[in-house]
């Protein structure tokens, strides 16, 4: 665990040793070592992230998330003219609705995914893959799925827990992150989470699904929901 923290301060033993010693009381915060298929059964049996079985071409292990079966604990959606939108997430509950602020209709929804719940998942999910790394591997692929990505799918909160996640805890873990046929409703989010990635920025690439069968798996191992 150690090397990639070095590789990540740029062998500053000093930063390296900080940062690794604050990771080390994260994962005893969070109970890392105590998530198990059991623990995240809840959202796991909903298809919405899963470790797929095989490796991409590169030998990396492959996330695969389904952006459209997530959903905040509540959203709010609020539209100011027909030009101009703006989605935020909230962690309290309400009654799925919809109401007039100041002459402005606000549709208020509720789901039952609960955020610390979707947060072991993820974790749940990065450890299982890590322990599927093929010896000579270092890092994973992470597919965002975002076909039928509507509005209330939106949570910039939990992606920006992810992007800390592996910014700060999985350092050099991360080979790329693929946001699959984003429809035009997701680029807002992506304006807003795009300064949350830091020097990660670089490791995104849009593309459409057909681009990621032909450059990323042979017919064989691509995941059958790619087809």
């Amino acid at each position: 665990m150690i090397l990639w923290f070095l590789k990540d301060r740029r062998f500053s033993v000093e930063d390296a040793v900080a940062k690794l010693t604050k990771a080390i009381k994260w994962r005893q915060d969070f109970g890392v070592s105590e998530l198990s298929e059991e623990s995240v059964k809840s959202l796991y049996g909903t298809g919405k992230a899963y470790l797929h079985d095989f490796l991409d071409i590169n030998g990396r292990p492959v996330l695969v998330v389904v952006a459209s079966k997530h959903f905040p604990a509540v959203g709010i959606f609020l539209h100011h003219n027909q030009d101009s939108r703006k989605c935020l997430s909230y962690s309290i509950h309400v009654t799925s609705s919809t109401v007039i602020v100041n002459d402005i209709p606000v549709i208020i929804w509720s789901q039952k995914q609960d955020p610390s719940d979707n947060e072991k998942l993820s974790v749940f999910l990065i450890e299982k893959a890590l322990r599927k790394l093929p010896s000579g591997t270092e890092e994973i692929l992470v597919i965002i799925d975002l076909r039928g990505f509507r509005v209330e799918n939106a949570d910039v909160q939990f992606l920006k827990f992810l992007i800390d996640v592996f910014y700060y805890y999985y350092p050099k873990r991360l080979g790329q992150v693929l946001f699959v046929d984003a429809p035009f409703v997701f680029l807002p989010i992506w304006q807003l989470v795009k300064p949350l990635l830091k020097s990660y920025a670089f490791l995104v690439r849009f593309c459409n699904m057909e681009t990621v069968r032909k450059e990323y798996f042979t017919e064989e191992t691509a995941p059958a929901d790619f087809w």
